[in-house]
């Protein structure tokens, strides 16, 4: 029986069908609007298919503690009308099937372990860098959960010697997302990072602060693959930055042939390219057929 999957952004909407070895069938996407009016869309679509399970990777913060009285909440998102929103509430109301629940990166961290470039590990973390930063981890063949969900494209980071942007985070100014992310990029260079691929103190300096933010990762969580995303990393100049930057941090620390001889497989490109997310919701729905969530 199909498979259906929900990348859920703040831009858009991805909805899927597909199969357990990852294949599509169906596709749509529309724009993030109000929640009624994109839910409807999202059920309209899902009603014309016969479906055993459904997965929603959805941007956030999110409540993923199923303990919670507010377990599959869209929380305290910038996107107000999508505040206190049951996503996973509303989608049960119509289809009486398992749904897994996840936040977005974490879901293309998923997606990336089980058909993408974390296939043949135990563990990987996926980043994204785009309009935002944010990073799942599957940390021995499980997603990471704690407290909440990690956030780790927020953590801090050493400020670059030559750079004096105080950073874009409404929360943490300078946080790595505040001096890293797309609209950082371009308010400090004052262009688009498409018109800057030439600029190569723009790429050093962004491979500097994603670097620092990779060896923070690596010293935690010791993932087995490293997985770098999102329109940013279209920049594909940016990989051979931050794999020296990498080696240059640890400076032999993590001594380990996949960082010192083999990093140009450690950190890599998505497997799944664009398809990172949607991919990722497919395997949550397949996890939850076989969990019952």
């Amino acid at each position: 029986m199909n498979l259906g999957a929900i990348e859920a952004g703040g831009t858009k909407f991805v909805c899927a069908v597909g199969n357990e070895q990852g294949e599509f069938i169906q596709r749509v996407s529309f724009p993030t609007t109000t929640p009624e009016e994109t839910m409807g869309k999202v059920i309209d679509f899902f009603q014309n298919y016969s479906l055993s399970a459904i997965g929603i990777g959805s941007f956030g913060p999110v409540d993923l503690n199923v303990d919670s009285p507010q377990y599959g909440y869209i929380t305290m998102t910038p996107k107000v009308q999508w505040q206190k929103f049951d996503i996973f509430g509303a989608l049960k109301k119509h289809f009486h099937i398992p749904i897994g629940f996840d936040t977005d990166v974490n879901a293309a961290a998923f997606g990336e372990k089980v058909w993408g470039a974390g296939s043949d590990v135990n563990s990987c973390i996926y980043m994204t860098v785009g309009t935002g930063i944010g990073v799942g981890a599957v940390v021995e063949g499980k997603l990471l959960h704690g407290l909440t969900h990690p956030e780790m494209g927020h953590i801090l980071v050493r400020r670059h010697p030559s750079d004096q942007y105080e950073g874009k985070c409404p929360y943490h100014k300078d946080c790595l997302e505040g001096l890293a992310a797309g609209p950082a990029i371009s308010e400090r260079w004052g262009k688009a990072g498409v018109e800057l691929q030439g600029r190569a103190e723009v790429w050093e300096m962004e491979a500097d602060y994603l670097a620092q933010a990779l060896v923070n990762y690596i010293l935690i969580l010791s993932p087995e693959r490293i997985i770098l995303g999102g329109g940013v990393m279209k920049q594909l100049q940016l990989f051979p930055l931050i794999r020296k930057r990498v080696q240059e941090l640890l400076n032999g620390y993590v001594h380990h042939a996949a960082i010192l001889s083999s990093i140009n497989e450690y950190i890599v490109p998505p497997g799944l390219g664009d398809n990172a997310g949607i991919s990722g919701a497919l395997a949550l729905a397949n996890k939850a057929k076989n969990t019952d969530i």
